[in-house]
């Protein structure tokens, strides 16, 4: 590990960053290659390998599938299949809000309630002179 972060550190964490993105471009490159390539020889969203020397390219197609909420809530009403709507209890955000700034509710009445998530991320920008 390093005790100190000095510019030549930061200088090969700023090279690595540059060659991390540049490689993820040609992959993204490469990946549409492969994609066109099946796309042409099996066709669109089918699963395909490709056996080449002493590689085996696969690719495979993942399905998701999810309701468009609010198509599938009018179609259940219209149906009155009500016990297939789920009601979900939830705190609204800007109602909370605003009754603190009215002083309908103190913050202080709410600390425990509040999840507060933090998250780290580096950034480095190279300063040109």
């Amino acid at each position: 590990m390093f005790n100190e972060i000095t510019e030549e550190l930061l200088t090969y964490y700023h090279k690595l960053s540059m060659r991390a993105k540049e490689m993820e471009e040609e992959m993204n490159l490469l990946k549409k290659q492969f994609n066109d390539y099946f796309d042409r020889t099996v066709g669109t969203h089918e699963k395909a390998e490709l056996l080449v020397g002493d590689y085996k390219l696969q690719r495979q197609i993942r399905k998701t599938e999810s309701f468009n909420d609010a198509k599938t809530i009018e179609k259940l009403e219209e149906l009155h299949l009500n016990d297939c709507i789920a009601v979900v209890k939830k705190p609204d955000k800007e109602k909370i809000e605003a009754a603190v700034t009215l002083g309908i509710i103190s913050g202080e009445d709410l600390k425990d309630c509040v999840i507060k998530k933090l998250s780290q991320a580096i950034i480095l920008k190279e300063i040109k002179h």
